[in-house]
């Protein structure tokens, strides 16, 4: 039997968030529902067993509720160290017979279904398995006490440990127990260290690791994670889109009557019904009751929305000290506080379908440009409100995402920018792909950033 140990027990300290690292919010979830997620659909895996602090026992009961993760048949206390965590695992199977014991950090939720299956696999031949990667820094050793290079060792033979750590149950049980007898100061800081140090005579094999099977220790950590989730996002091939995921769905497009909008919608309604909202239907975002007025007219003939997408944007290349007063309202308006109007227009319907709010920003809410700097303050304040709002609005089962398109040839851009070479572009067809793509996945929370040639 194998079994998945999955060590959730840490406090976070490092990160220095209110809750432990494992129960923040990644993309709409929280860290260790990933984790579960590739253990729970792993076909080796038979059982999984969650050491975690008893204070987080029933949040743990009702994330494995929702998720269906029925493989998850115990969650137990945790211990004081690491080592402790282990050990409350080995006694809890320790009556039983042929068992192997899978141990993985909570914090690591991109590890891969060929990593585990290696694993396990790897456990056919040996009684303990690490997974690790090349290291492409040079490691150095220092003498502690006057904080100088003591050796350098040679970089060929290093490598850095990830998890999981894979043992017969009979071999980390007898290294547990011969840790517990010493006197000695223990030294090793994971579970194939204690091997190492208490049962020499065993040979740990190494399984290949991944650089993106990584471990959210501190708050940077996180950032690079959103960012493989994106990219996860938008390197799926436009062949590989499931459409059928949006049959019958009914999806509201602002500014969907030309650009990008248009080609949204064009792609869309062979699979929706699909609503497109503009100012040619009388459809003026910057009013709050013109907004409310046509959501409302979609959700009488559907009872229902399931999509809110906005397209609406407005460039006028200009100084703010050549801008007059209505220059500057126009561009916050449309811009910003249309985005505002359509999210709370948008809320109680998509509270009830458990649907989707899509913004869209610009690559320039990165940092201001010359010449935009209205356009880009308000398309980094559509950044701040989708992270805001998807974080208000988790528990109402709605997600909130913003797609980031690089320059893309619509006719706002041509107008503003002239001509420009067609190789540097994204097309229309290439944004509006993307977007379907993040419309038929279950994040809330990112910035899809598409880019010419990904």
């Amino acid at each position: 039997m194998n079994v998945a140990v999955i060590l959730s027990a840490g406090t976070g300290s490092r990160f220095g968030a209110d809750i432990p690292k494992q129960f923040i919010n990644l993309a709409g979830k929280n860290i260790i529902e990933y984790t579960i997620t590739q253990f729970q659909y792993n076909q080796n895996i038979d059982e999984i067993c969650i050491v975690a602090n008893k204070e987080y026992h029933g949040k743990l009961f009702v994330i494995c509720k929702e998720n269906d993760f029925s493989k998850v048949r115990h969650i137990i206390n945790g211990g004081k160290e690491r080592y402790d965590s282990s050990y409350e695992a080995i006694r809890l199977y320790q009556q039983k017979n042929d068992v192997n014991l899978i141990f993985h950090d909570a914090v690591r939720p991109f590890i891969s279904n060929e990593i585990i299956t290696n694993t396990i696999k790897a456990l056919e031949k040996y009684s303990a398995i690490d997974v690790a990667i090349p290291t492409a820094d040079t490691i150095i050793k220092v003498d502690k006490k006057n904080n100088v290079i003591d050796s350098i060792p040679v970089r060929e033979f290093l490598r850095r440990g990830q998890t999981p750590q894979a043992f017969k149950l009979s071999i980390i049980k007898k290294a547990h127990e011969l840790a517990r007898q010493s006197k000695e100061p223990l030294l090793f800081t994971d579970d194939c260290g204690l091997v190492k140090s208490f049962l020499p005579e065993i040979d740990i094999f190494v399984v290949e690791g991944e650089e993106r099977n990584i471990k959210i220790t501190y708050p940077e950590d996180l950032l690079f994670a959103e960012k493989l989730i994106q990219l996860e996002t938008i390197t799926n091939s436009s062949k590989n889109l499931d459409f059928t995921k949006l049959k019958d769905k009914v999806v509201v497009i602002f500014g969907g009557n030309s650009g990008i909008g248009l080609e949204l919608s064009n792609i869309c309604k062979e699979f929706c019904n699909v609503y497109s909202l503009s100012r040619k239907n009388g459809i003026d975002i910057q009013n709050l009751q013109d907004v409310k007025a046509a959501l409302e007219r979609v959700y009488l003939e559907n009872k229902r929305i399931d999509y809110v997408i906005n397209c609406v944007g407005y460039l006028e290349k200009k100084e703010l000290s050549k801008m007059n007063n209505n220059d500057i309202t126009t561009q916050i308006n449309i811009n910003f506080t249309g985005a505002v109007n359509i999210a709370n227009a948008s809320f109680n319907y998509l509270k009830e379908s458990k649907g989707m709010l899509l913004q869209f920003t610009s690559s320039s809410y990165t940092r201001g440009r010359e010449l935009y700097s209205l356009y880009s303050a308000t398309k980094a304040a559509i950044v701040n409100f989708t992270q805001a709002i998807a974080q208000e609005w988790k528990n109402d089962g709605i997600k909130v995402n913003a797609i980031n398109p690089a320059r893309t040839k619509t006719k706002m851009r041509v107008d503003n920018f002239g001509i420009e070479p067609e190789e540097t572009l994204l097309s229309v067809n290439d944004v509006a792909l993307s977007t379907i793509n993040t419309m038929i996945e279950e994040y809330s929370g990112l910035v899809i950033d598409i880019k010419k040639g990904i």
